[in-house]
C-alpha cells in the first residue's frame, strides 16, 4: 500500500476540504502566544531554539536528523509551518501584479516548505513509534491542518488568480508538464469547493473540520484496540502447531509486555490472522479469530459511530460539490471514472470467484470429517484445514518452505538483486544516517551509472505502537524546482525471530517486500519539476499498478534460484519443492479473492449513500451490502469489517479500495509484455522506468500506460496470474 502524507498532509487537505477566514490559523497561533504565561514563553522559546525541524536537515537529501528531533519538537514546528506558509499564501493570493504561472502557481509549488518538513517526519511517526504523546500531538494537530487546508482552498482572491491562469492556459506558451500543473491546481481548488457559495463553504467547512477529527479518532482507536486486543495464553501445549521458534518469541513478547511466563499472540489489522493457519487448538483459533473479527464494537473504542458518521459527512460533502456520492466524487479523478466501472468489474468475478470458493469450501469440510471433526466449516477454520487440503494436494508444509527464505537473504539476494538486474540500482547501507528505532536501517541508493539518487529507510519488523499492515512514505519528495532528491520508506509488520535467531518468512510476506519496494521505486525513480506531480501523486487505482507489478518477479527462476536457500545449510530450495509452491500459488483463490472483493464492495457501498441516509445498525449495512452482491459466505468474512477498515472508513483509500483489483490488471498486462520481451533485463526495466516511474502525475494514468506497453491492457493475463485461465503458448 501507497500511504499518502500530510504534507502532502496540506496537499490531502487541499483535495479535500474548505475553509472560510482565511487569516484564522496565522492570528489564533499569535493570539495564543501573546495570551501565554511568561514561563510558558520562556519553555517555548527554548523548544524553538533548538528544534531541528525549524531548519533543512544538514544530512544528505535533507534525511531527517533522527538524533536531535524530540517528541516536543512537532507540534511547535507544525504550528509554526502553518503561520509561515498562511503568510506566504496571503502575499501570494494578494500580489498587485497580474496573475502569471510563475507568480502564482509556481510560487504555490515553492512554499510551505517548513510544514511540508516538519509533518512529512510527524506523520510518518504515528503510524510507525506511536506513543501517547505522538498520539496527543495528532489529535490536536488533525483540525488546524485541516483548517489551514481550508484557509488556501477556498481564498476567492487566490482561487481568482489560479482560474484566470487556468482560463488562458492555451495562450501561455506552457511546457507540458507546467500546463499538467496548473489542470491539477485548478481542478484540486473547485473539487475543494471553491466555486461554492459563502453559505455552503460555511457548511463544507464544518464538515471537513468535523471529519478531521473523527478520522483521527477512528485511527486512534484501532491502534489502541489491535494492541488491547493481543492473546495471551498460559499453557504452552494450546500452541501445537507453531514451531519452537515461533513459541519462543511468543514468549519473549509476553515478557516485553509484562506477563512473563505466559506466550501472546499479536493481531494484525485484518479479519484473517496468520495464527490461524497453524494452531491446531480450536477455541483459541475461535478466540483469536472473533478478537480480530468483533474489534471496535464495544466500549470507548467503539468504532460503529464514527463508521456511519464519517459515510454521512461524506455524503454530504459530495452533495455540496455536485455530486450524487462520494464515490462518485472520488472516481471522478480515477481511472475508473465511475462507480458502475467499479461495480461491474468486481460483479462480472463474483460468479466464477463464489463457485471457486464453494469447491473450496467443500473440500475444506470433507477434510474436517477425514481428520474425524464433527462440526459446520467456520471462519476460524478455514486457514487451518485449507493448509491440510494444500498439504494433501501438494504436500506442501508452510514450516518447512519459510527455512528457504531468510529475511536478509530475501532482501539482498531477493528484492535488491531484482532491482539491480532490472534497472541496474545498487543499495548500500549507511549506518552513519540516525534512524527512528533500532530496527530500521538506512540505504543509499546509486543508479547504473554509480550516480547516487535516493535514500532509502527499511523498517520491516512489527513492534507494539506500530500500524499493522505494510506501505510506502517519503519524508521527502523527488522535485527538479526545489532541487530534492527522494528520501522514501518502506513499513512492514514481519514477525522478528527470536533473539540471536534468523527471522524466517512465509511467501506471501517475500511477495509484499517486492510489493512494496514497487512503490519506493516509484518514488525513488520520480523526475518531474513540480512537486505536486512527483512519485506517487497518482491516482489511486493506477498507484497500486507499479507496486504490484514487482510482486511477480519474487518466483522469476533467476530471482528465486538467488534467494531462496536455506538458512542453515545455504542449500537451494528443492526444485520439487519450489514447483510445489508455484503450483499451490493458485490454491485457496476463490477464498483469497472473496474476502478482497467483500471488502471492496463494502467500501463501494458506505460511500454510495446519500446525505440523510439513516444508519442505525452498521453491522446489517454491512451484511445487507454483502448479500446484495452475492458474497455472503459466513465462513469468508470480508478482508476489513467497517470498525477496523483503515483504508476505507480511515480515508485514504475511501471508495478506492477497488484499486488494487485494478491496478492489478494492469501489472498482469505489463508483467506479461516484459516477459515476451526477454525478461528480467536492463532494457525492459529502463522502459518502464522512462514510462511509467518516473513520470509521476505529468500524464493521464492510461496515456502513461500505452506509451510504456502500446496499447490499453487486457484482462487476460490476470485471469491466467490468479490461475482462472491457462495461458497459451
Amino acid at each position: 500500500m501507497k500511504k499518502t502524507m500530510v504534507a502532502t498532509t496540506v496537499a490531502a487537505v487541499l483535495a479535500l476540504s474548505a475553509c472560510t477566514d482565511n487569516k484564522a490559523p496565522a492570528q489564533a497561533e499569535q493570539q495564543a502566544q501573546s495570551a501565554a504565561p511568561a514561563a510558558a514563553v520562556d519553555k517555548t522559546a527554548a523548544v524553538t531554539a533548538s528544534n531541528p525541524l525549524l531548519q533543512p536537515s544538514s544530512l544528505q537529501y535533507q534525511a531527517p536528523e533522527f538524533d536531535k528531533i524530540k517528541v516536543e519538537h512537532y507540534q511547535p514546528a507544525m504550528e509554526q509551518g502553518i503561520a509561515e506558509h498562511a503568510a506566504e499564501i496571503e502575499k501570494i493570493a494578494n500580489n498587485p501584479e497580474a496573475a502569471t504561472f510563475e507568480n502564482t502557481i509556481v510560487a504555490m509549488e515553492q512554499s510551505g516548505a517548513l510544514l511540508d518538513r516538519a509533518s512529512s517526519v510527524f506523520f510518518n511517526m504515528t503510524g510507525t513509534i506511536s506513543n501517547p504523546d505522538i498520539l496527543k500531538i495528532q489529535s490536536e494537530m488533525a483540525p488546524k491542518l485541516a483548517a489551514h487546508g481550508d484557509n488556501i482552498n477556498l481564498n476567492p482572491t487566490l482561487f481568482a488568480r489560479v482560474k484566470a491562469i487556468y482560463d488562458n492556459r492555451a495562450n501561455l506558451n506552457l511546457d507540458a508538464e507546467s500546463l499538467r500543473l496548473t489542470e491539477v491546481y485548478y481542478d484540486r481548488f473547485v473539487r475543494a469547493g471553491a466555486l461554492l457559495t459563502d453559505e455552503q463553504k460555511t457548511k463544507i467547512r464544518a464538515l471537513n473540520e468535523e471529519h478531521s477529527k473523527l478520522t483521527n479518532q477512528f485511527s486512534q482507536n484501532l491502534l489502541k484496540i489491535t494492541k488491547d486486543i493481543a492473546i495471551f495464553v498460559d499453557d504452552k501445549a494450546k500452541l501445537a502447531g507453531f514451531s519452537e521458534a515461533e513459541i519462543q518469541a511468543a514468549a519473549e513478547g509476553a515478557k516485553a509486555r509484562g506477563q512473563e511466563g505466559k506466550y501472546v499472540i499479536e493481531l494484525t489489522n485484518t479479519t484473517r490472522q496468520p495464527a490461524l493457519a497453524v494452531l491446531e487448538n480450536r477455541e483459541l483459533r475461535q478466540q483469536i479469530w472473533e478478537a480480530s473479527a468483533y474489534r471496535g464494537t464495544k466500549g470507548e473504542t467503539d468504532n460503529r459511530p464514527l463508521v456511519a458518521r464519517l459515510a454521512q459527512i461524506r455524503a454530504e460533502r459530495a452533495q455540496l460539490l455536485g455530486f450524487d456520492s462520494w464515490a462518485d466524487y472520488q472516481l471522478e479523478k480515477a481511472m475508473a471514472k465511475k462507480p458502475q466501472a467499479v461495480m461491474d468489474m468486481l460483479g462480472s468475478m463474483v460468479p466464477a470467484v463464489v463457485a471457486n470458493t464453494k469447491l473450496e469450501a467443500a473440500a475444506i469440510q470433507e477434510m474436517i470429517k477425514t481428520t474425524g471433526g464433527d462440526f459446520e466449516l467456520q471462519p476460524w477454520d478455514w486457514e487451518f484445514y485449507a493448509e491440510k487440503v494444500r498439504k494433501a494436494k501438494y504436500d506442501l508444509d508452510e514450516n518447512e518452505v519459510k527455512q528457504y527464505f531468510e529475511f536478509n537473504r530475501v532482501l539482498h539476494d531477493g528484492v535488491f538483486f531484482t532491482m539491480n538486474k532490472l534497472f541496474g540500482i545498487s543499495f548500500k547501507k549507511r549506518p552513519d544516517l540516525p534512524v527512528y528505532h533500532p530496527d530500521v536501517e538506512a540505504y543509499e541508493v546509486f543508479d547504473a551509472d554509480g550516480s547516487s539518487i535516493a535514500i532509502f529507510y527499511a523498517d520491516y519488523f512489527a513492534r507494539d505502537g506500530k500500524r499493522g499492515g505494510a506501505w510506502m512514505s517519503s519524508f521527502v519528495d523527488q522535485s527538479d524546482l526545489a532541487g530534492t532528491k527522494p528520501v522514501v520508506v518502506n513499513v512492514m509488520n514481519i514477525p522478528k525471530g527470536p533473539a540471536g535467531e534468523p527471522t524466517l518468512v512465509s511467501y506471501d510476506n517475500v511477495t509484499t517486500m517486492f510489493h512494496e519496494l514497487g512503490h519506493g521505486l516509484h518514488g525513488i525513480f520520480s523526475k518531474v519539476k513540480y512537486p505536486t506531480l512527483a512519485g506517487t501523486s497518482v491516482s489511486r487505482d493506477f498507484v497500486e499498478f507499479p507496486s504490484t507489478f514487482q510482486e511477480d518477479w519474487a518466483a522469476y527462476p533467476e530471482v528465486i534460484a538467488n534467494y531462496a536457500k536455506h538458512y542453515k545449510t545455504g542449500e537451494a530450495i528443492p526444485a520439487e519443492l519450489l514447483a510445489k509452491i508455484m503450483k499451490s500459488r493458485s490454491f485457496n483463490q476463490g477464498f483469497d479473492t472473496l474476502e478482497y472483493m467483500a471488502a471492496a464492495l463494502v467500501d463501494m457501498e458506505w460511500h454510495a449513500l446519500k446525505p440523510g441516509t439513516d444508519i442505525p445498525d452498521v453491522e446489517k449495512f454491512e451484511q445487507d451490502a454483502l448479500k446484495k452482491h452475492g458474497v455472503d459466505i459466513a465462513a469468508v468474512p470480508p478482508r476489513y469489517k467497517s470498525t477496523y477498515f483503515s483504508h476505507s472508513i480511515g480515508g485514504g483509500y475511501s471508495a478506492g479500495y477497488y484499486a488494487y483489483m485494478w491496478s492489478e490488471i494492469l501489472a498482469a498486462d505489463a508483467y506479461a509484455f516484459v516477459q515476451s520481451q526477454g525478461g528480467l533485463k536492463l532494457e525492459n526495466g529502463v522502459n518502464f522506468r522512462k514510462h511509467i516511474l518516473s513520470v509521476g502525475n505529468t500524464l493521464p494514468p492510461m496515456e502513461a500506460y500505452k506509451n510504456f506497453r502500446g496499447q490499453e491492457p487486457t484482462t487476460d493475463a490476470l485471469l491466467i496470474r490468479r490461475g482462472l485461465k491457462t495461458a497459451v503458448n
